[in-house]
């Protein structure tokens, strides 16, 4: 008999608008509406496996992995929150590029909204839209699995419907759950803790093509519940770091060890599914060098076009107020000689690709959460109230942008500015301290996964504008 794994908020999330400075008091109501969703569910005969509240996300993950057998499903219960207070409603993430759990993750939208209509359905996202690029919850766990964001904590409707409306979410859950296992009678790699890998039951996976930078490889990858993989030894061959990828994103079948491909992206990879083919295009050799993708002096790649568009995509309302600041950001990271593809897509984070929200205002032209200088009262614009800092003002567009690029000349670099200094905590920093993305962490930003937030959203960036 089958089963499904009910994980609810732990620890190490990642998600597109999260903000750990706002997560007090989530898991009680995650916990309350878990606990119905499992009663639920064993009121109609289906076999739950809950994984400890102690444990964190990899440890969960593993604890899922460990028991899982063949048509079983995982779910993850989240509550997002975001700067933007009027977003509200369901959502549930899937591994991207895979159309079977992009229809099992709108079957369990569409089952909760049907049940709360006034739930707003936000329908279902690829994981790749989060702010890292990926889910761990949706591409480590060796079954099908998706990630289900309940509501968002901060606003005030969807709050009050989990206070008030805590059953009908359960019921809502429930029946999506029910359909998905329903249809779920696909075999599945099984993890084996005697060789730590997971291991096929022996069954025969479909063949599909892989077309390596333009040529036709040798071998053929293998299509697994939707998940396309490929042998182990083609990314050795390409010289990359396999222990870049966990263990749990390979599976061994008859006698070769397989790669889950979209796990590659990590290492700078382009991987394009084509299931009318059934062609997985692979792509190492781009128009760019992306040897120095993290470095933040350097020159960028994309058009003001390019990342007009992409704004547009992801925030079509910001070109009402903002349709200036790819070229802007062009401009001025041109001057410093800052990589003006990193400051934009730093920017699009700390923004909300323009939604601002939180303690940053619009009329602040502030593009990065940049704080202002409280040593020194008479500093222009800075906004201070006893001990709090609101962040930065600028007097408009350009200058809020050229303060961005110099703050981040400051930390990259030891070189002089071209232009005065506006940015004002620029004589506070240690020069040179930050080339690279990665140390930016613990100076800019506390979350250990903030550089992989940008890159992620580099990758993005450049896919849609046809760089990767």
């Amino acid at each position: 008999m089958s089963k499904i794994f009910i994980s609810a908020g732990h620890g190490d999330f990642e998600s597109s608008f999260r903000d750990l400075s706002e997560m007090a008091g989530e898991t009680p109501e995650l916990v309350a509406t878990r606990d119905l969703l499992i009663a639920e569910l064993r009121s109609r005969g289906l076999a739950i496996a809950i994984p400890s509240d102690d444990l964190n996300l990899a440890e969960a993950i593993a604890w899922i992995n460990a028991r899982a057998t063949r048509q079983d499903v995982a779910l993850s219960l989240h509550m997002d929150t975001t700067s933007v207070p009027e977003l509200r409603g369901s959502t549930a993430y899937y591994i991207t590029n895979n159309a079977i759990r992009k229809r099992q993750a709108e079957i369990i939208t569409g089952a909760l909204t049907k049940r709360l209509p006034e739930l707003t359905n936000r329908g279902a996202k690829a994981d790749v839209i989060a702010n890292i690029g990926s889910l761990s919850f949706c591409r480590q766990v060796s079954i099908p699995s998706i990630l289900l964001e309940l509501n968002f904590l901060n606003n005030s409707q969807d709050r009050l419907l989990m206070q008030t409306r805590r059953r009908d979410y359960a019921i809502g859950i429930a029946d999506g759950l029910q359909s998905w296992t329903n249809e779920n009678a696909t075999t599945i790699p099984v993890f084996s803790p005697a060789n730590r890998l997971p291991v096929i039951k022996p069954v025969t996976y479909p063949e599909i093509n892989i077309n390596l930078n333009a040529q036709s490889y040798a071998e053929k990858g293998i299509l697994v519940t939707g998940n396309v993989f490929v042998p182990v030894d083609l990314v050795d061959r390409l010289g990359f770091d396999l222990s870049q990828i966990p263990l749990s994103c390979r599976l061994r079948y008859q006698s070769i060890v397989y790669v889950q491909a979209i796990a590659l992206r990590e290492l700078n990879i382009s991987v394009v599914w084509d299931s009318a083919t059934r062609t997985l295009y692979l792509k190492t050799i781009f128009k760019v060098s992306i040897s120095q993708i993290d470095q933040i002096m350097g020159l960028g790649n994309t058009s003001e076009v390019q990342m007009l568009m992409f704004l547009k995509n992801n925030n079509e309302a910001a070109l009402t107020n903002y349709g200036d600041l790819p070229l802007l950001y062009r401009e001025e990271a041109a001057i410093e000689g800052v990589n003006h593809d990193i400051a934009f897509c730093q920017m699009c984070i700390e923004t909300g690709f323009l939604r601002f929200g939180k303690s940053i205002a619009p009329e602040q032209n502030n593009f990065a959460s940049l704080g202002a200088a409280i040593a020194n009262s008479n500093v222009s614009g800075a906004n201070v109230s006893g001990t709090n800092i609101l962040g930065a003002s600028f007097t408009d567009q350009r200058i809020g942008v050229r303060s961005h690029i110099q703050h981040l000349k400051a930390y990259a670099s030891n070189a002089p500015l071209f232009q005065p200094a506006v940015a004002p905590r620029f004589h506070l920093v240690a020069r040179g301290t930050a080339p690279a993305l990665n140390q930016l962490i613990g100076r800019w930003a506390i979350d250990p996964l903030y550089d992989r937030q940008i890159l992620a959203l580099i990758r993005r960036l450049y896919e849609s504008a046809g760089i990767f």
